[in-house]
């Protein structure tokens, strides 16, 4: 490999990295920002922490790739534009497309390799993750006391406690409600002291009790009235343990194929034979659907096309019901319509939402279908706008690169969000609502590859400037031009 090659990897690499790792880490912080609520206070391990952030890592690939693509290589080519590299080379005999053939060839291995990991990790990623989250969200806040506020986390029971020490495991002044039984106030427990620990498999929290009573009224069960000859029981106590099931606040690990169904977590092979049913689904549907509605219509009925009946022509005519239908039964056929088309309107309200969801579904398959090979097009597609566009405007570094890799990507963004959106809604065929964005931006990169290979000053502002003051000398040109053959 010539010198020129490793200069052009080696300075493309490095960046690659850099910002591969900055906006992975961006990424990963905006996950955390909108699901905080949903982790905090919840007593998770840092492995369950570390396992949940490391299949977001593994999602959110989908996104950091193209962009750390984009912004790499302006930024690289900006460099080497703005050191004057790029003038060397070109004067060395080299064009830009003939210096860049080891990077295209890179860039494609990156791009082939998020092909095969958006096919065979991905949807394990996401199965993976999102039955974590699901467990996540679903597992209830910790147990914790306030003082002065009544507790109510553990079914059951509603805990008081007037204080409690520094590291809250001493509660004092405690009142325990007992609501177990049904009644509000049929089990009372006071107690001036409890030492609050955990049992040694977490499933259990006990308190140690002291100097404390216990209140327990007996009441009959069909009792709907206060019996003032009820039994009420007082118990004293110099030391005792309460202990409150803590399973509720156990994280529970849901099984993952639960899961497996969803569109998110399937391969081509599968989102094929998954598509192909649910195609089926809705032929049968729509079979069963005209089977039950061809009895309404009668140019439906067995008895238009049977041999032995004869077709007789019919002469023009204004008014069907006025020309051949009996005035005493006008009635009764209007009766009739009105009903086969109401009895028509309801089949179809009935069957609608079941339709809507198999073609909902089926729009998901072929969008996720077609994901597979956008997240390896889009590298491609977004190297091809950067690399020319950083050497047209020859600047490198963190400042200009990042604006105009930030707004590509925006638009590129925007455009493929909009069209899926509308691909989802049913107003967009789902082919173009993936693709949209990458057929709207390759003539961009097209001619972005064209001006770098032919050295235009695109983003040259002296070059525009001499333009607009040419074209304002050749209108005050015609301007006296015109005021002369006037004044003629």
């Amino acid at each position: 490999m010539k010198k020129i090659h490793l200069l052009i990897l080696q300075a493309f690499i490095r960046p690659f990295v850099v910002c591969f790792c900055i906006v992975m880490f961006i990424l990963v912080m905006l996950f955390l920002f909108k699901y905080i609520d949903d982790l905090i206070g919840k007593g998770f391990e840092w492995y369950v922490l570390m396992e949940l952030i490391g299949y977001q890592c593994a999602i959110q690939l989908t996104m950091a790739l193209p962009l750390s693509m984009l912004l790499s290589s302006i930024m690289t080519f900006g460099n080497l534009g703005e050191s004057y590299e790029l003038v060397a080379i070109k004067a060395a005999g080299y064009s830009l497309r003939k210096a860049m053939t080891p990077l295209i060839f890179l860039v494609t291995i990156f791009a082939g390799g998020s092909f095969i990991f958006s096919e065979y990790f991905l949807p394990v990623a996401n199965l993976k993750m999102w039955s974590l989250m699901w467990d996540v969200r679903n597992k209830k806040a910790d147990f914790l006391i306030k003082p002065g506020v009544f507790n109510k986390t553990i079914p059951g029971y509603s805990i008081r406690a007037k204080s409690k020490n520094e590291d809250g495991t001493v509660l004092y002044d405690l009142m325990i409600y007992d609501h177990r039984a049904g009644s509000a106030s049929s089990n009372v427990l006071l107690a001036k002291e409890g030492y609050m620990h955990n049992s040694a498999d977490n499933n259990f929290m006990i308190l140690q009790l002291k100097d404390g009573v216990r209140y327990e009224e007996s009441r009959a069960k069909n009792a709907k009235r206060y019996d003032p000859r009820q039994q009420f029981t007082r118990f004293r106590f110099k030391s005792t343990e309460q202990k409150f099931d803590m399973g509720t606040f156990q994280m529970k690990r849901t099984d993952e194929n639960a899961f497996k169904n969803h569109y998110a977590m399937l391969n081509l092979k599968q989102l094929k034979v998954y598509t192909d049913s649910n195609k089926t689904q809705i032929d049968s549907l729509g079979k069963g659907s005209f089977a039950e509605l061809k009895n309404y219509i009668s140019l439906l009925s067995p008895y238009y096309h049977h041999s032995e009946v004869k077709h007789q022509e019919v002469k023009e005519f204004k008014n069907f019901l006025e020309d051949f239908v009996p005035k005493d039964q006008k009635r009764m056929v209007i009766s009739n319509a009105l009903g086969q088309v109401q009895q028509i309107n309801n089949t179809m309200e009935m069957k609608e939402p079941e339709y809507r969801a198999f073609l909902d579904k089926d729009i998901r398959y072929h969008l996720e279908f077609h994901r597979k090979f956008t997240l390896a097009v889009s590298c491609l597609l977004l190297f091809a706008i950067g690399a020319p566009l950083g050497a047209i405007i020859r600047k490198g570094g963190l400042g200009l690169p990042v604006i105009v890799a930030i707004i590509f990507f925006l638009i590129y963004h925007i455009i493929s969000t909009m069209a899926e959106k509308a691909a989802k809604e049913g107003s967009l065929d789902p082919i173009m609502g993936m693709w949209m964005a990458i057929f709207v931006l390759a003539p961009l990169a097209a001619f972005l590859t064209y001006k770098s290979a032919t050295d235009s000053a695109l983003f040259d502002s002296d070059q525009y400037k001499l333009k607009i003051e040419a074209a304002w000398r050749w209108l005050q040109g015609r301007f006296k031009k015109n005021n002369k053959e006037q004044s003629i």
